[in-house]
């Protein structure tokens, strides 16, 4: 099922809720018991570019379901402790039992460290199994108290950008991105055509891994996309393990049209008059403003309303003196639509 755009923006944003934190939906898993969780490094890590670092986490835990298979794999969660970087969480790969048994053992596996986790994170909980986005988890993390903590030095991070043609994208219209990739420290390429991933909707929050596109060797590769992709989140992804090391999301800006019509054009002065419009898009619970002109050139509200799901508004005029007054609705920018305004018209006052 795809997400429409309004749907995602009156959220979190789409990506930030993957990519930054698990979802909370219930209470830790009752079988889960971690009793001791370790970081085998001692010195920070120094991480340069797109490259990733392993680092190596143990946990000690007991797990008592009892049709636990003897495979059975954990993943540990290092939440950003210190530091302004992108990435508020890092995931480890699946952790493998290297000792005891799965009922009582230890666990060992790798956290692939990249550039943009610089800063801080410390171990905060563990789960049964593999990290998967949008998996639908029914439990929470077991959390761990006093975790690790792991210090991350990133230098030369990528800095991700993009250029939507046309800004704004009319409806019905196909549009392009030119995404770019390029050293955030030196403001130039990295020299060499890098992979990166390029999805839409879903793809950009419950899947990884594609599809792949090589930029040029001045960072920049562009994508053409249908009409019906602009009502859907749009992405680039710096390809990591298990999840990207960096992503820029966007939905691309729309224009609209704001059309009014008084269901009076004469009332007398105090009385209500209903307004009826529409604006394009249908971009649903977003404000528009109902303005009378004062003087020559000075707009001013009067009146709000939302816009309904049709599209659809109602705004109440209220003639104040008698004789012909300006009025018309503006739109003010909301979410990736542009401001517009309808057409000026009048209600004479009686």
């Amino acid at each position: 099922m795809r997400i429409r755009v309004l749907a995602a923006l009156l959220v979190t944003p789409l990506a930030a809720l993957v990519l930054s934190a698990p979802a909370a939906q219930a209470a830790p898993d009752p079988n889960l018991t971690v009793t001791e969780t370790r970081i085998i490094r001692t010195t920070p890590v120094a991480v340069s570019s797109l490259n990733t670092v392993p680092v190596t986490v143990e946990v000690d835990a007991k797990y008592t379901w009892p049709e636990a298979d003897p495979g059975t794999t954990l993943w540990a969660i290092l939440h950003r402790s210190a530091g302004t970087g992108q990435l508020q969480y890092l995931y480890t790969m699946p952790l493998t039992k290297y000792e005891g048994t799965v009922q009582n053992g230890k666990w060992r596996g790798v956290v692939n460290v990249p550039s943009t986790a610089n800063g801080k994170f410390q171990l905060t909980g563990v789960m049964v199994g593999r990290f998967s986005p949008g998996s639908g988890d029914m439990t929470d993390p077991t959390p761990v108290a006093d975790g690790p903590v792991l210090t991350v030095t990133g230098t030369n991070i990528p800095k991700l950008t993009a250029r939507v043609l046309p800004d704004p994208v009319p409806f019905g219209k196909g549009y392009s991105i030119r995404w770019s990739v390029i050293n955030g420290s030196t403001g130039k390429p990295y020299g060499t055509r890098l992979k990166v991933w390029l999805a839409n909707d879903n793809g950009c929050v419950e899947s990884f891994g594609g599809p792949s596109y090589l930029t040029d060797t001045n960072g920049y590769v562009t994508k053409a996309y249908t009409s019906a992709d602009a009502d859907y989140l749009n992405c680039l992804q710096i390809p990591a393990e298990p999840s990207p090391a960096a992503f820029l999301s966007l939905f691309v800006n729309r224009p609209v049209t704001v059309s009014a019509t008084p269901s009076k054009t004469s009332a007398p002065v105090g009385s209500i008059v209903p307004v009826n419009g529409t604006v394009s898009g249908a971009p649903s619970n977003c404000p528009v403003n109902l303005q009378r002109l004062y003087g020559a050139t000075a707009w001013r509200n009067v009146g709000t309303a939302k816009v309904r799901q049709s599209g659809r508004f109602t705004v109440n005029a209220q003639p104040a003196y008698k004789g012909n007054i300006p009025y018309r609705v503006s739109f003010p920018t909301c979410y990736n639509y542009k401001a517009a305004v309808s057409k000026t018209f009048t209600i004479k006052g009686l």
